[in-house]
């Protein structure tokens, strides 16, 4: 369970910020951070030794990871040589204790379920907002796929990447069906930002999806150059549109799964995949980015209808995520 405390600072003498508090989010089981204003320490939960400062914690990035309208994605190491990604927000449309309480909510949730990554820590101050979570060194499912296609060769083979795609099914469905949907001023049961820069992977090739509920923080945001994302430009129902629905969370793993089958291909493509799909299935037109030939060619046209459905230009004739997700396991048992 997460219990938090805030108190009153005195005012720093050489930052003079008076509106800062202090915030604590503490996760009993797992390390955490203990926010306060940048002249004062950061506390990994459990350590009774061992402090950092604010400017030491900044100063622990030792690379930017990703770039999106939410933010910067950094790579940090800290105590004892633990690394974490620490997200900075370009702006925030919630001030201080809201922004905590409902972190502190997501982080309850996502903790629940092995296909999220739960935020684990926080820190609100007048200059500098940001969430800690999990560093996963095999990066997200773009960093893979983009990097393969850039040397020419296929990063992920097909198990991996139906693997993958039932995981980030697994995830949807979690947050989909979480009751009350609406709480704390905040939609419970939508991520918000699907896409592949926001699927990170384990060294085993399973999934984790990232950032649950943050879009929901975010002030009004300029659209910044994902090129980690490697997609075309956000569809009218973009996370950074406020226009938030489980619709528009199967809109966006609908073009995620196009473009883990056909990669560049899906551009290409635009929007005849679905007028050329028996021109697909026969052969003729080579859709899919690697080679599948038997069971596995079966499997991935199976899953592309998938897709193509999720992907569905009137909302309402996308499928639920829990049906969604009973057809991906049902392509497992193609034979």
């Amino acid at each position: 369970m997460l219990s938090r405390a805030f108190t009153k600072p005195k005012k720093s003498p050489k930052h003079g910020d008076n509106e800062s508090k202090s915030g604590t989010s503490m996760l009993d089981s797992e390390d955490c951070l203990v926010g306060f204003m940048d002249d004062r320490p950061l506390f990994f939960c459990g350590e009774s030794v061992s402090r950092l400062s604010l400017r030491e914690t900044l100063r622990a990035s030792v690379g930017v990871m990703g770039e999106s309208p939410l933010g910067m994605t950094e790579k940090v190491v800290l105590l004892r040589g633990k690394v974490y990604a620490l997200k900075r927000f370009r702006a925030l449309r919630v001030r201080r204790r809201e922004f905590g309480k409902r972190i502190e909510r997501l982080a309850q949730v996502s903790k629940r379920c092995e296909y999220l990554v739960p935020v684990i820590a926080y820190l609100y101050t007048k200059r500098i907002k940001f969430v800690v979570s999990d560093y996963f060194p095999m990066g997200s499912l773009a960093d893979l796929l983009a990097g393969g296609r850039e040397c020419g060769h296929t990063a992920l083979d097909w198990n991996q990447r139906l693997r993958i795609a039932l995981d980030i099914a697994q995830a949807i469905t979690f947050i989909h069906t979480q009751y009350p949907p609406y709480e704390k001023n905040m939609l419970m049961n939508v991520h918000g930002n699907i896409k592949s820069s926001n699927v990170m992977i384990t060294v085993n090739f399973t999934a984790r999806l990232s950032d649950y509920g943050l879009t929901q923080l975010a002030g009004e945001l300029e659209e910044v150059s994902d090129t980690w994302q490697r997609k075309p430009p956000p569809s009218p129902e973009s996370p950074y549109t406020n226009k938030l629905s489980q619709k528009s969370d199967i809109l966006n793993f609908g073009i995620l799964l196009l473009d883990m089958l056909g990669g560049p291909r899906v551009r290409d493509f635009r929007n005849g995949v679905m007028e050329r799909m028996e021109e697909i299935k026969k052969g003729d037109i080579e859709f899919f980015e690697f080679i599948v030939e038997g069971k596995e060619r079966k499997q991935a046209l199976l899953v592309l209808d998938i897709a193509l459905k999720c992907a569905d230009k009137v909302p309402e004739a996308r499928p639920p995520i829990e049906q969604t997700l009973r057809r991906l396991g049902d392509v497992l048992l193609i034979k």
